[in-house]
């Protein structure tokens, strides 16, 4: 059984840092790429960044790109989202997710999820 536990979340102001966690259970984590994922209220959930099976490739949704870093620790099996200057635009629930294969924004593309940890960022 697959398990995603996402935890970091919490209320900031604009212009603060997070710093997201995903631990995994279940699956050869090293073995799959990974992707984070984000659903403000209203709103459909929308692709943030994916990262390779090893960690060798990233790729961000241009609305974070130079302020969101996603890696990954294979051995504590373990994905991070490191969010800098925070915007209210960004204020979700983040997500993590284990991909078919890397690279992908399309949510199909991915076969488990997380419960998703809230972050809400105030102006």
């Amino acid at each position: 059984q697959v398990v995603l536990v996402e935890s970091g979340g919490g209320v900031v102001q604009a212009g603060d840092s997070l710093r997201l966690s995903c631990t995994a259970s279940g699956l050869t984590f090293s073995t799959y790429s990974m992707g984070w994922f984000r659903q403000a209220p209203g709103k459909n959930r929308t692709f943030v960044a994916a990262i390779s099976s090893r960690g060798t490739n990233t790729y961000y949704t241009d609305s974070v790109k130079g302020r969101f870093t996603t890696s990954r620790d294979n051995a504590r099996n373990t994905l991070y989202l490191q969010m800098n200057s925070l915007e209210p635009e960004d204020t979700a629930v983040y997500s993590c997710a284990v991909g078919r294969y890397y690279g992908s924004i399309r949510s199909s593309a991915y076969d488990y999820w997380g419960q998703g940890t809230q972050v809400t960022v105030s102006s």
